[in-house]
């Protein structure tokens, strides 16, 4: 199975990445994920089942040990021909 993770952490901060943004990208660009995209109000990836369930365990202690208040995400189930 395939999963699609899509996230973001606060606060906010619109005159540069703060660190638990930082962190967060981090480790979804480390991980062993697919269709990667960052941006500045949310971010996705795509994968196999444990390497998103891994990659979000990871994102959820680095970014709220860089200072993150609240980390938002939705993980979907990806269907076989979607894209």
């Amino acid at each position: 199975m395939r999963l699609r993770v899509e996230f973001t952490t606060e606060p906010f901060d619109l005159e540069e990445a703060p660190a638990h943004a930082l962190a967060a990208r981090e480790v979804i660009q480390r991980a062993r994920l697919d269709a990667v995209d960052v941006g500045p109000f949310g971010n996705t990836a795509e994968g196999e089942t444990a390497d998103v369930l891994d990659a979000v365990a990871a994102l959820l202690r680095d970014a709220l040990g860089a200072g993150a208040t609240r980390v938002s995400l939705q993980v979907n189930v990806i269907e076989e021909g979607t894209p």
